[in-house]
This record gives C-alpha cells, sequence and structure tokens, in this order.
C-alpha cells in the first residue's frame, strides 16, 4: 500500500556535515605509558575547547553501585539492585519522552471519533512514525504490517499494542554479556565523526571496565583534534585506566601499535582504541582507519575484537547516513548511541536496527557514568509506551 507521505520522502535523504581538520604530517612519538610518570591533570573539564565539532567531556562520576550496608543479606542486594534498576529505566522513559508521546498521546488523538483503522489513519500514522525518526522507509513498512492487521484494531490501545510488537521485532535480540571476552587484551576500536560523543563514551567505558576489576589502557590515536588527548588523559587519570599517546599530529596507526605493545607487555584486559572523528564522506580519512585495523590485526590476529560506531542520536536521520558510509569502509560490529536523553527521538534506535545489519550495543541517557548502559531491547520498547 502506498501512501502520500512516502511517495513525497521516500527519496529524501540529509547529507551529513561534520567540521574537520585535514591529517597532518606525523611527527616522532614520544609515548607514555606508565601511568607513574604522569603528570598531574587539571581537575576542571574543557569547556572552552568544545567549539568545532569537540567532544567536551561530561564530568567523570562514579557509576552506580549496589548499597551494601553492615548487614549485607541477600535479600537487601536484590532490593538494592531492583531499586538501581528502577532508577536507570525512569532514566531511560525521561530520555525517550519526546518518542513516547508521538506513540502514545498523539496515537490516542488518532482515535478520536474513529472506531477502525482507514486509509487516512494509517497515512496519519505514518507522519506520526516518520516525526519520531523511525524514517521513511521503516515507517512505510511498519504501515504496511499494521494495515495487515487493520480489521482486528478496533481501538488505540490495540493500535499501540500492535506497534510495540512489530518494532520490537525489528530490533531482535541484541542482549550480550559486554565482559565475556574470549581473548585477552579485548581490543575495542571506537569510531564516529567529530561532536557525537566519542571521547566521553571511551572514557565512560573505561570508568565501567576499572570499576568492575579489569585492567584497562586507552590508545589515543585521535591525534589530530585539538584537545582530545588532554580530554583522554583526563578520563584516564579519573578512571584509573593507562594511557598511551604520542605528540600532536602523530601517525594514528603507530599509537594504536603502541597501545597493543604496552598491553600485552602490563598485561591489560581491554584496550579502548580512539580515533579521529573524520568527516565520513572523506575517503582519505576513511583509509586512515583501514591502515589502523590493519596494525592492529597485525598485532593481534583478528584485532580489533569489536569495532565501535559512536552514532549522535540528536542528529536523526543523518546517524543513519553515517553508519551506512562508516560501514561500507570498515568492518563496523555495533553502534553506540549517545544523546538519547530528551533531546532525541528514539525512532532513530528502530530505524538503525531494521535497516542496518548492526546492533545498537550501548546506549547514552544521562550525564553520568552509569547513564552509558547496555541496551536492553525489551527495556527499550517498554520505555517507548510506557504510562507517563
Amino acid at each position: 500500500m502506498a501512501f502520500k507521505w512516502f511517495k513525497k520522502n521516500k527519496n529524501r535523504e540529509e547529507d551529513a556535515a561534520a567540521s574537520e581538520n585535514e591529517p597532518r604530517e606525523s611527527n616522532n612519538a614520544d609515548v607514555d605509558i606508565r601511568s607513574d610518570e604522569r603528570a598531574a591533570l587539571p581537575e576542571a573539564g574543557l569547556g572552552a575547547a568544545d567549539q568545532e565539532g569537540v567532544d567536551t567531556p561530561d564530568e567523570p562520576q562514579e557509576p552506580d553501585r549496589v548499597a551494601v550496608d553492615q548487614d549485607p543479606s541477600e535479600p537487601q542486594v536484590k532490593s538494592d539492585q531492583a531499586q538501581t534498576q528502577k532508577g536507570l529505566f525512569g532514566r531511560l522513559k525521561r530520555g525517550l519522552s519526546k518518542t513516547r508521546e508521538i506513540l502514545t498521546t498523539d496515537i490516542d488523538e488518532l482515535f478520536t471519533g474513529r472506531q477502525k483503522i482507514d486509509d487516512d489513519l494509517l497515512e496519519e500514522l505514518e507522519e506520526l512514525l516518520i516525526t519520531a525518526d523511525i524514517g521513511v522507509r521503516t515507517a512505510a513498512d511498519l504501515i504496511e504490517r499494521i494495515a495487515v492487521k487493520g480489521p482486528k484494531i478496533t481501538s488505540a490501545d490495540q493500535l499501540k499494542a500492535a506497534l510495540r510488537d512489530e518494532i520490537r521485532s525489528y530490533i531482535g535480540d541484541q542482549t550480550r554479556d559486554h565482559e565475556a571476552w574470549p581473548s585477552k587484551p579485548h581490543i575495542i576500536m571506537v569510531i564516529g565523526v567529530n561532536g557525537v560523543g566519542k571521547t566521553t563514551t571511551i572514557g565512560k567505558l573505561a570508568a565501567r571496565y576499572t570499576a568492575t576489576g579489569h585492567k584497562v589502557l586507552i590508545a589515543a590515536a585521535d591525534t589530530f583534534r585539538a584537545a582530545a588527548i588532554e580530554q583522554l588523559s583526563i578520563w584516564a587519570e579519573r578512571a584509573g585506566a593507562e594511557i598511551v599517546k604520542h605528540k600532536d599530529h602523530s601517525d594514528p596507526a603507530a599509537v594504536a601499535y603502541d597501545g597493543i605493545e604496552a598491553a600485552l607487555a602490563r598485561g591489560s584486559d581491554v584496550v579502548l582504541i580512539d580515533t579521529a572523528g573524520r568527516l565520513h564522506t572523506k575517503v582519505n580519512l576513511m583509509e586512515e582507519l583501514k591502515k589502523v585495523r590493519r596494525v592492529v590485526d597485525r598485532e593481534i590476529p583478528g584485532a580489533p575484537h569489536e569495532t565501535l560506531l559512536v552514532l549522535d542520536a540528536t542528529t536523526g536521520q543523518n546517524a543513519l547516513i553515517q553508519a551506512r558510509m562508516f560501514q561500507e569502509a570498515v568492518d563496523v560490529s555495533a553502534i553506540a548511541l549517545t544523546k538519547l536523553d530528551g533531546t532525541a527521538k528514539g525512532g532513530i534506535v528502530v530505524a538503525i536496527s531494521s535497516q542496518l545489519d548492526l546492533p545498537v550495543r550501548l546506549i547514552g541517557v544521562g550525564e553520568g557514568v552509569a547513564d552509558l548502559r547496555p541496551f536492553d531491547a525489551d527495556e527499550f520498547v517498554a520505555a517507548l509506551f510506557a504510562n507517563n
């Protein structure tokens, strides 16, 4: 079934934009891999640096922990865990408030004065889904599925239930133990354009891993962006992670190489490799990412074990365009979706899941370390349709 909105918009794609520095010649590197030699780092953030696509780090916070009193009985631990989980779900609900309003309140209004689904209602519903950043193609497919169920749907609640089931089927089962690493060091290469929160994501991951007892090393291979190395140094200091860093404008592949060598020598559990936030339309800069991958694979066959693409949820369909282009250039294995904190429309998760063969592994729903969390499909869909 074709609808007017789909006909008008099916070919519409927005060009991605990101400000970028061109690569410059590398300098000889001074490697800093020993935590006892690191200079004292400032406690203040780098707010002044965030002017041209620069990832300004959120104030690192301690991850949520289960509070155990002097009598740490099992029931008390379970109760504390339940309270923590409830709080996390509440933050997810708040982050998806815009999308939930579209999928609940607006759908209720669609059924006002109607007793059944007709073509006009389906067309209006398609517009709502596109407004929620689900995307033209995915929205059209959802409408086709809902149309098949149409004769059995006689209320707004039934329509929302049908939508919930269809959206859940798109997302699939994406749960995974993020720390079940078959070999060590586990190498995670983090990529994405400037300004998406890539540096902050690395810092939060480092904090989470060190909090659970893992030995973490960060390779600061974004050597071209102003303040990138300083930001990662601050995160490493606060997270208790080691860092390998070269001079500005050094060869990123050389930093990755030294990071792997340091991790092997020091028995690190996980290595987080930062990369330049390159404009994804520039072929030469994508080639730089490929070079980093080749160097890492040469040192540890099969590495990087994960290539995590960081996307900004507030950019909507532009994030989907970025994902496609990165996927064509390098072997992306998963998505980290940041800034899903109330300013974005959560339908982009559905669009990514339905149009790309990539799992959403992590979502950011706030500024704290605990607000970067593993993505749970059931929890996400429940938050989309939860009562306010």
